[in-house]
């Protein structure tokens, strides 16, 4: 309590996002210039842009339905990639040059709940949809004739949509009293807390493992497509006929994998350790590494971008001239199963 021109002045109550000071507060200088943040999020939000740019024109010359569809994923992982750059730098980059104070701008700590919520929305989605375009590609190879596989692009944005409702849920289970969410060194940030009490292990581990578990469901589907692909190339009778789409989905979805897979997996492991042990207090170089570990995950924004900027059919052929387009008239299911090699013709692989 204070007073001011005689009156006794109550400081409004803090909320729990508040853990007192920062241990690393002190030795705030070498990991926070405002600079960082600054030009980290106009190169990916311009490159998250310049993405969905490409893609929208790709879309609008696009005829077959599966490409459509697999365009319409990359899509939602473009527009998630762009929210979640553009959201987080509003609240980032403000705090790094006017160095506001959070307890008296948040004190209720409901914007720094909304930014918890964004931190795991836009962290999960990329690697939901991941696994959902893994999937796809799955179906998409092993059963090419079979209707419900070829998905329409209303069924790919509902998909989409189902995600982004999965995200938000998690997103929400702190606020719903599920772990919370609480300032993060160098108070610029709010994410899931890594003390250890039972809610906050439990969303800790719930967050982590869901992230591990579609990086994991990814690289199996994947594996699985791309022998097919192998497969396919090797065979004899499809090697004249085979179909480039399918080649440069599965190029596109395997690069996302892999930056997936190394820009996540350390935050996911180390949020794991972390939660695992038996701490009572979070100690200066875990809120440092914790602070690393993230901006190596928010690489994922940047580089997602330039996956289908770059690896796309139109600048391949300028990489490497010999690389032309074939018809698509024979899929790949007739190499795993030659039995139905005659029982389809071009008009069924085309609906």
């Amino acid at each position: 309590m204070a007073w001011s021109s005689g009156t006794l002045v109550t400081p409004p109550r803090l909320g729990s996002c508040f853990r007192g000071k920062n241990a690393s507060d002190e030795n705030r200088g070498y990991l926070t210039s405002p600079w960082f943040s600054t030009v980290f999020g106009l190169i990916g939000l311009s490159s998250n842009l310049f993405a969905f740019c490409v893609l929208v024109n790709s879309s609008r010359k696009m005829h077959s339905r599966a490409r459509s569809s697999f365009l319409v994923f990359l899509c939602g992982l473009v527009v998630t990639d762009f929210m979640g750059l553009l959201v987080t730098s509003c609240i980032v980059v403000p705090y790094h040059f006017i160095q506001f104070d959070w307890r008296s701008v948040d004190p209720g700590c409901h914007l720094c709940n909304f930014m918890g919520l964004a931190m795991v929305f836009f962290g999960q989605c990329p690697l939901l949809l991941g696994a959902t375009m893994a999937g796809e590609r799955f179906l998409g190879i092993y059963r090419p004739f079979s209707r419900s596989v070829n998905m329409s692009k209303r069924r790919a944005w509902i998909l989409v949509c189902l995600v982004w409702a999965l995200g938000f849920f998690l997103g929400l289970l702190p606020i719903l009293g599920l772990g919370g969410y609480t300032l993060q060194f160098p108070n610029s940030w709010c994410f899931l807390t890594l003390l250890h009490d039972a809610g906050n292990r439990a969303f800790c581990i719930i967050f982590a493992l869901l992230g591990i578990f579609c990086v994991g469901l990814s690289f199996f589907l994947n594996t699985f497509s791309v022998v097919t692909l192998c497969r396919v190339y090797h065979d004899s009778e499809s090697v004249q006929r085979r179909r480039d789409s399918e080649v440069e989905m599965m190029v596109q979805l395997l690069i996302i994998m892999v930056i997936a897979s190394a820009c996540w997996l350390p935050l996911l492991i180390f949020i794991v350790q972390t939660a695992l042990q038996n701490a009572n207090q979070i100690s200066p170089q875990t809120e440092n590494s914790l602070l690393i570990y993230l901006r190596v995950a928010t690489w994922n924004q940047i580089l997602d971008p330039w996956v289908y900027i770059l690896f796309r059919r139109a600048v391949l052929k300028r990489i490497y001239p010999s690389l032309k387009t074939r018809p698509s008239i024979v899929s790949l299911y007739p190499v795993l199963n030659p039995s139905l090699r005659r029982k389809f013709t071009q008009e069924s692989v085309l609906q």
